[in-house]
């Protein structure tokens, strides 16, 4: 829908004419994953394809939602989902985890699978964790200054992790993605879910989470399509839409790179 912004009235040859000016919307590129009985929570395409591939990484270790719910609060209070270069003292990545304490050189921990991966094993040689309150287990690791800040973002945490554990279908949508050209998602899908068989048939938990991992990762990966149990998701239309024709096997199209020009 056009933004009416105003009117010139223009007089020629004593005729009067309107002239109404109008300005296209603007299109914010965004992500928003939404589960029953919860709020919508939104973010960059940025967030959400780092939130892709730690929830996947946690699915290729065959850790359940509550890890990757601990994981995603952790980067969203240390980087807010971002792969920071630098940060407190020599603090770097999505977990600002820091090369002077044992986790990994800046290169390994630039890398948000490797990341993704030291923190989850971290987490797994804690006691008790798959009961512990998701800020006290991100504490336990990171040992922050600030001990309860992780609780608030337990409510989005989980929403992710139920959305990329393929708890709820279509739960999670991207819209006015700048797509990269085309990119490897198998070697992609091989090292953070553990598998390069994406297409297919699959069942519904396991369908859902490959499919919204896709959505997530869309924009990096150059995905304008995903189908899976009747419906579909595109680039252009930034949602899930029941499509007959879609089948019940997940499918995904990539855009086509651009030529270039001559």
């Amino acid at each position: 829908m056009a933004i009416f912004l105003g009117a010139v009235i223009v007089l020629t040859a004593g005729i009067v004419v309107v002239v109404v000016l109008t300005r296209s919307p603007v299109r914010t590129p965004g992500c928003t994953v939404a589960t029953p009985g919860q709020n919508g929570y939104t973010f960059t395409p940025e967030q959400m394809d780092s939130a892709a591939t730690i929830s996947a990484v946690g699915t290729k270790l065959g850790l359940p939602p509550h890890a990757a719910t601990i994981a995603l609060a952790t980067a969203l209070q240390e980087s807010k989902l971002r792969n920071l270069e630098g940060g407190d003292r020599d603090s770097v990545g999505l977990f600002q985890q820091r090369p002077s304490q044992g986790w990994g050189t800046v290169a390994q921990l630039r890398d948000p699978v490797y990341a993704a991966t030291a923190f989850y094993q971290k987490l797994e040689k804690l006691p008790g964790w798959e009961t512990l309150p998701i800020t006290e287990a991100a504490q336990e690791i990171q040992r922050s200054g600030v001990p309860d800040a992780y609780a608030q973002w337990e409510s989005q945490s989980r929403a992710l992790a139920a959305a990329f554990n393929g708890q709820f279908p279509a739960a999670l949508t991207c819209r006015n993605l700048t797509l990269a050209a085309p990119g490897d998602i198998a070697a992609s899908a091989t090292a953070e879910l553990g598998t390069a068989r994406l297409s297919g048939a699959h069942p519904a938990a396991q369908g859902w989470t490959y499919a919204s991992w896709l959505v997530g990762r869309a924009e990096a990966l150059g995905i304008d399509k995903v189908s899976y149990a009747g419906q579909t998701w595109t680039a252009e239309s930034g949602a899930w839409a029941q499509d007959s024709a879609a089948g019940q096997d997940l499918s995904l199209h990539q855009a086509p790179a651009a030529q270039p020009t001559e």
